[in-house]
């Protein structure tokens, strides 16, 4: 009963970041069919790798017929950040198996990551059952919306157009807020920002994802803790 109710909470917990995604998930599916994958390679792709943003860089550049190493490169500079979630997320989950571990880090998203990191902080027991209730909810959902925008994509002919490209900055942003409270928030995103922002212009994408993070790391490895909690009190 204890499990089925963890399991329960880890799926009401999942619907929110879920449906936030959700869009995101469905301009996946349709970029990709519109860079000449098909429906079926679409598909697999989600079902197999399950990283939206890297997923969307690689289609792209599929699309573009760049060489196989800038495609592996481009996405692993992308991806860096869950470097860092593992890092982050393996004292909360330390108590599982490693077969359930192998699982956890499949499932481990930016939503999935910000859950689990916000019920440990509350004190709370991430146990498997929450942790695989909150994934699966994400997993599925975005497995249906990349089917239905792959579906769809051939009548989509520039996503542009329709500000479909506006979705992933919102996305991210949306996740970046909801650390707002913790402390020295503020001056860690304005160095991820402009540390992002300064390697766009100089190094190019995707390249300014890692080194925007690697800005933001290295602030707070200099910051006390707390300062910045204090300086808003």
């Amino acid at each position: 009963m204890r499990e089925s109710s963890e399991f329960s909470s880890g799926l009401r917990s999942g619907i929110v970041p879920a449906l936030s995604a959700a869009p995101f998930g469905m301009l996946f599916g349709a970029v990709s069919v519109t860079q000449g994958q098909s429906v079926f390679e679409t598909a697999m792709m989600s079902l197999t790798i399950f990283a939206g943003a890297s997923q969307l860089v690689g289609v792209e550049l599929f699309g573009q017929r760049v060489a196989p190493w800038l495609i592996i490169a481009s996405i692993v500079a992308v991806n860096f950040r869950h470097v860092l979630y593992s890092a982050a997320l393996t004292p909360v989950i330390a108590h599982f198996p490693l077969p359930k571990k192998l699982v956890a880090f499949f499932l481990m998203t930016d939503p999935q990551f910000a859950e689990a990191l916000k019920r440990h902080e509350e004190e709370e027991r991430v146990t498997f059952a929450w942790y695989l209730g909150a994934g699966l909810v994400l997993y599925v959902l975005w497995n249906i919306m990349t089917l239905i925008g792959a579906t769809l994509g051939g009548f989509i002919t520039n996503p542009e157009a329709l500000g479909l490209d506006i979705l992933l900055p919102i996305y991210f942003l949306s996740l970046v807020m909801g650390f707002r409270k913790r402390p020295n928030y503020l001056p860690i995103v304005a160095a991820s920002a402009l540390g992002s922002i300064l390697a766009y212009a100089t190094v190019g994408s995707p390249w300014h994802v890692s080194i925007g993070a690697l800005a933001g790391i290295l602030l707070a490895a200099l910051l006390p803790p707390g300062k910045g909690k204090e300086a808003a009190q």
